[in-house]
């Protein structure tokens, strides 16, 4: 096969593989979801933390709150601002997956339509196909 055949039946083969709905949708997924984390973040470092640095004292608030070991600042305020960002976006999946998500998937169970009833022909088949499955129902050989 032609090598220029070949490159534009493998563009043609990408085109249709990246603009599917399903690569589409990821990507705007991704694309919310890191805009979702950005949120957060300034939520949890720009009114979460310096609420919780008023309870605790320093100069800086959290940023401050240093371990000097060996002459080597270990920055725990940081690692704690880290922690509750990941407890805020933590809780705020859970509450979109599991209640509203969860809500939606329970509301479409019940729209389920109810299962048709057996007619008369079918209750009678049933009947039957378990006598005839059951052990007692098969002759002994000899």
């Amino acid at each position: 096969m032609d090598p220029a055949k070949k490159g534009l039946a493998l563009l043609q083969e990408f085109k249709s593989f990246a603009l599917k709905g399903n690569v589409v949708d990821l990507a705007i997924g991704v694309i919310i979801g890191t805009a979702f984390g950005k949120i957060i973040d300034s939520l949890v470092k720009h009114i979460m933390m310096p609420f919780i640095s008023l309870l605790m004292p320093g100069e800086q608030g959290y940023l401050a709150w240093k371990l000097t070991i060996a002459g080597k600042d270990i920055p725990y305020g940081l690692f704690i601002g880290e922690v509750v960002n990941f407890l805020v976006v933590a809780l705020a999946l859970f509450i979109f997956i599991v209640k509203f998500l969860g809500w939606i998937m329970k509301t479409k169970k019940e729209e389920a339509p109810p299962v048709p009833q057996l007619t008369k022909d079918q209750e009678l088949l049933t009947q039957i196909r378990d006598l005839l499955t059951s052990p007692g129902s098969r002759p002994k050989s000899a």
